[in-house]
C-alpha cells in the first residue's frame, strides 16, 4: 500500500460512493480517528463534497476536476509508475523537474505532474502552452535497461499510449500524426519530450514529458488550425487525473512490450492502426533535400516509411524533419 493514507482513503470512498464508517477506515489503514478525521477535513479543503453522517460515516458526494497528488495517487494502477508521485501547482518545466530528481536518485516510474507550467518546452526547443487548471503536464523518470541509440523510440511508445488512452477512456477516434502527435479530428492534442541522461553505452535515465490539452475552451488564433482541446473536441469537461493515469496504464502495458523486443515490432501493427498520415499524401521536410509521397506507415525502428512517385520508399528519422500533410496540419 502507497505511503499516502489519504489517496488511500480517497480510492476506497470513490470506489465504494456509499458510507464508509470512520471505525472501518481506523481499522484497514491502522489509523485513529482522529488521523481519519484530519484526511476527511484535508480532503473537503481540497474541493472534495463529502458528507459525514454520525453512525453512518463518510460518503463521496462529488467529484471535481482536482490535480493533486492524493488524486493521482488514488487512481494509479500498477507496482512501477508512480511509485513515487510528485506534484506542485507551479513549476518552469515538469522535464527540468525530473531530470533534477533524477539526478538525486528519484527511482524509475517516478511521475512528476504540474498545474501549470510557466516554461513549457516541445520538439526544437518551441515553447509549450500550460495555462492553470486546464492542462496535464507530467513527466515520467525511466531507468531502462537499454542501448542509448534505442531510447529515442520511448517517444513513440508514450505517443501511442496517450492515443490509446484517451480512446479507452473517452472512447473518441483519437489518432497519431507521426512520430507522436495524439490528433483528434485532424488537430494537435498532446505534444511529447523525452529527453536523456547517458553514457556511450549506458543510459543513467530518461524523462519522458508529456502536455495535453485538456480542458481550454479556445486555443490561441496563431493556433486554431493546428491545435485543440479534449473539451473543445468531445463538448464536455474532463477530469484531468482520469486521463493521466488512463495513459499512464496504456503507458506500462506498452512499455512492457517495447523492452521485451527492444524494438517498436511488438506495438508496430497497433501504431499503424491509428496512425493519421498513413496512405496518405505528406510533404517531408527534410531541410537538405524536401520531398513528396505517401506515407506507408512505420518500421520497427519508428522511421515512416515514405513511398516517393519513382517507387523508391524513404525511411524517414523522426530528429532530422517533419512531417505536414500536402494540405493541412495532418
Amino acid at each position: 500500500m502507497r505511503e499516502n493514507k489519504k489517496a488511500e482513503v480517497l480510492r476506497l470512498l470513490r470506489e465504494s460512493m456509499e458510507f464508509i464508517s470512520g471505525q472501518e477506515l481506523c481499522e484497514k489503514f491502522s489509523v485513529s480517528r482522529t488521523a481519519v478525521w484530519k484526511i476527511i477535513k484535508q480532503l473537503k479543503e481540497e474541493g472534495y463534497e463529502i458528507e459525514a453522517v454520525q453512525n453512518k460515516g463518510y460518503r463521496l458526494l462529488k467529484m471535481p476536476d482536482i490535480l493533486s497528488q492524493s488524486e493521482i495517487e488514488s487512481r494509479l494502477e500498477g507496482e512501477w509508475i508512480g511509485n513515487r508521485v510528485y506534484f506542485a501547482e507551479e513549476v518552469d518545466s515538469t522535464n527540468t523537474w525530473g531530470k533534477r530528481l533524477a539526478e538525486e536518485g528519484a527511482p524509475h516510474g517516478t511521475l512528476v505532474v504540474a498545474d501549470e507550467q510557466t516554461q513549457g518546452r516541445g520538439r526544437r526547443g518551441r515553447s509549450w502552452e500550460s495555462p492553470r487548471g486546464t492542462t496535464v503536464s507530467m513527466t515520467l523518470i525511466l531507468r531502462p535497461d537499454l542501448e542509448p541509440v534505442r531510447a529515442s523510440m520511448l517517444t513513440i511508445v508514450m505517443g501511442l499510449s496517450v492515443a490509446q488512452g484517451l480512446q479507452e477512456l473517452l472512447d473518441v477516434p483519437v489518432q497519431i500524426k507521426w512520430p507522436n502527435d495524439a490528433v483528434l479530428n485532424g488537430h494537435k492534442l498532446c505534444g511529447i519530450l523525452t529527453e536523456m541522461s547517458a553514457q556511450i553505452d549506458y543510459i543513467n535515465y530518461v524523462v519522458v514529458g508529456t502536455g495535453i490539452n485538456v480542458n481550454q475552451t479556445e486555443v490561441p488564433e496563431a493556433l486554431k488550425e493546428i491545435a485543440t482541446s479534449l473539451r473543445i473536441e468531445t463538448g464536455h469537461p474532463v477530469k484531468r487525473a482520469e486521463v493521466i493515469c488512463a495513459v499512464m496504464k496504456a503507458f506500462a502495458r506498452n512499455y512492457q512490450v517495447f523492452m521485451e523486443t527492444g524494438d517498436l515490432s511488438g506495438l508496430q501493427d497497433a501504431y499503424n492502426e491509428i496512425l493519421a498520415n498513413r496512405d496518405r499524401q505528406v510533404r517531408v521536410l527534410d531541410p537538405k533535400a524536401p520531398f513528396e509521397g505517401v506515407a506507408l506507415g512505420i518500421n520497427e525502428r519508428g522511421e515512416l516509411l515514405v513511398r516517393q512517385e519513382n517507387g523508391t520508399v524513404s525511411e524517414v528519422y523522426a530528429g532530422e524533419v517533419s512531417v505536414r500533410g500536402l494540405y493541412s496540419y495532418v
